[in-house]
């Protein structure tokens, strides 16, 4: 199971989408943004190292969006 909150999952897509998803659909959107997060992060440390800095900005995270479309 993902570490991020079912209920959180569930809150968020009432919120934006206006509609309802079940425990099982709110898990794998859980796990599936774990995912991308973990993607992100690694790509936004690795930009962080490259320029010599040892913290992320919102920058190096941007520029994975950049990157990758």
């Amino acid at each position: 199971m993902a570490k991020l909150p079912r209920d959180a999952i569930r809150e968020m897509v009432k919120k934006h989408l206006k509609a309802e998803i079940t425990e099982g659909g709110a898990d794998e959107l859980a796990k599936m943004l774990e995912n991308e997060a973990r993607l992100i992060s690694e790509f936004a440390v690795k930009n962080a190292k490259k320029e010599n800095r040892e913290r992320v900005t919102k920058k190096d995270i941007l520029k994975y969006f950049i990157h990758k479309a």
